[in-house]
């Protein structure tokens, strides 16, 4: 069976910066492999593209440029925020405005949104929102432990369940 669309994909791979003999960023192993639905859009598109047609043995190796992984860094993702949002309960964790300190928040929508702390003054937060990979040229490679159609709720649900994937 091939990877393609409505396919649940179980594989392992290397993520490097820049090269195949680049910086080790992640390293996904057969003890804890990473198990996905195929199609969904959940992954770089430019990933499943490379991916698109391989079978269950196969390896792959591939770059993508920055634009093809999580874009360039970008002035708009880095924003003030009034200091007073970080409030809880009348009081603010300074702990957590902490320099480097990366903090889930929420768009406009509700989505969960990462940001790290760039600069605390006494008004303001500063946040940066690019991805932590922006800006970077990535090169993956691994192997496909496993493909199987993605059962009906999966479909529907367009997530994994079972061992590895989502549980309800």
């Amino acid at each position: 069976m091939k990877v393609g669309n409505n396919k649940v994909v179980t594989l392992t791979y290397e993520l490097r910066q820049k090269s195949a003999t680049g910086e080790l960023i992640q390293k996904v192993e057969e003890d804890k492999p990473f198990v996905y639905l195929f199609g969904v859009g959940g992954l770089l598109p430019k990933f499943e593209e490379s991916l698109q047609g391989l079978q269950v043995g196969d390896t792959f190796s591939f770059g993508l440029t920055a634009d093809e992984a999580y874009g360039e860094m970008t002035d708009e993702a880095i924003i003030d925020l009034d200091k007073s949002i970080f409030m809880v309960d009348g009081v603010i964790d300074q702990d957590l405005l902490t320099v480097g300190n990366s903090i889930t928040m929420q768009d406009q929508h509700g989505n969960p949104l990462d940001g790290v702390v760039v600069e605390v003054s006494e008004d303001t937060v500063k946040m940066d929102f690019n991805h932590p990979l922006a800006g970077e040229s990535l090169h993956f490679s691994g192997a496909i432990l496993d493909v199987r159609e993605a059962l009906a709720e999966e479909a529907a649900h367009r997530h994994v369940h079972g061992p590895h994937g989502h549980h309800h």
